[in-house]
């Protein structure tokens, strides 16, 4: 397995905006979390958040974001369960989520996106101010944040059989760990 230093250069290499950037960590955070509560490789499972999304500012089309992105990261020698995992995040590639680390990959990935913008919403820029109701207030709001996909939120949770409270409260928890690396530590409210 490449280490995380080696997985952040090639993030780095392919990935300049900061919203994408922050958007890798924030899943990152929430994989290692359920990582640690499942007893899994917590490295593995955290570089795979970290890259899950690596190619996409460069491939952004349903042809090309995770199809690149896996022949680079064979290429690279990342293990096959990895690839696997990153390239069923994306429903339209029609694979399988069969293991637990392709079901966390996909539940954390919508709804760590979703919690930091409810985040950046909030006067204190704080992920600590977060609550769970108000995330649920916010997935039945249309109109806000609306590159996230609800159903994909919802059936994540499903997926990996965690209730949407839970699953909401850990992700939340998971990124609070890593506030300051997201920019919603607070110091940067007006």
């Amino acid at each position: 397995m490449k280490t995380r230093s080696e997985a952040l250069a090639l993030l780095h290499e392919y990935t300049q905006s900061e919203s994408l950037l922050r958007h890798a960590y924030a899943v990152e955070a929430a994989c290692r979390a359920y990582a640690r509560k499942f007893g899994e490789d917590e490295e593995k499972w955290g570089i795979t958040g970290l890259l899950h999304d690596f190619d996409y500012e460069r491939y952004p089309t349903p042809l090309e974001h995770t199809i690149v992105g896996a022949q680079i990261l064979a290429e690279q020698g990342y293990p096959e369960d990895v690839i696997h995992a990153i390239q069923a995040h994306a429903d339209y590639n029609h694979l399988e989520r069969s293991s637990l680390l392709d079901k966390t990959l996909y539940a954390c990935d919508e709804i760590s996106g979703f919690v930091m913008a409810v985040a950046m919403v909030r006067p204190t820029r704080n992920l600590a101010d977060v609550e769970v109701k108000s995330v649920k207030k916010k997935l039945k709001d249309k109109a806000f944040a609306r590159g996230v996909n609800r159903d994909d939120v919802y059936r994540g949770a499903e997926e990996l059989g965690v209730p949407l409270d839970e699953h909401i409260a850990f992700v939340i928890e998971a990124l609070s760990g890593v506030a300051s690396e997201l920019g919603l530590d607070g110091s940067a409210a007006d």
